[in-house]
């Protein structure tokens, strides 16, 4: 069961992965267009492993909130972080043996979504 005064919290979050979502659609596309297609998909793969580790931990970290929930909050966050660190390595494994990426694409989507979230209070003013 989840905590109502989370909510605000998870959906900043979801805002965030959102704009990383677009920033590696974006960076897919650009890539796609100006070295082909291998390229395309190895950025998007690398957008990919940046964003869903993220959205694993917001759904699941971001459940308890409050004082009276203070030891499931942070049991939460912890267990949220644990499983988007595991996540990562697996979604890294997973890609690099299994599809022949372009290596330089991959990762530079990969560190560009990663750095759009140090820009995120830019886009979400309250």
């Amino acid at each position: 069961m989840t905590n109502k005064l989370a909510r605000p919290y998870r959906l900043a979050a979801l805002k965030l992965i959102y704009l990383q979502g677009i920033v590696a659609l974006i960076a897919a596309l650009i890539t796609f267009l100006g070295w082909g297609v291998n390229s395309g998909l190895s950025a998007l793969a690398g957008g990919a492993v940046a964003v869903l580790p993220h959205l694993v931990f917001a759904l699941y970290a971001f459940r308890y909130m409050g004082a009276s929930r203070a030891n499931q909050a942070y049991a939460s966050l912890k267990r949220g972080n644990g499983l988007k660190f595991m996540l990562t390595i697996v979604l890294f494994a997973l890609v690099l043996k299994l599809y022949p990426v372009v290596l330089l694409p991959f990762f530079s989507a990969y560190v560009l979504v990663l750095f759009s979230g140090l820009f995120a209070p830019v886009f979400f003013k309250h």
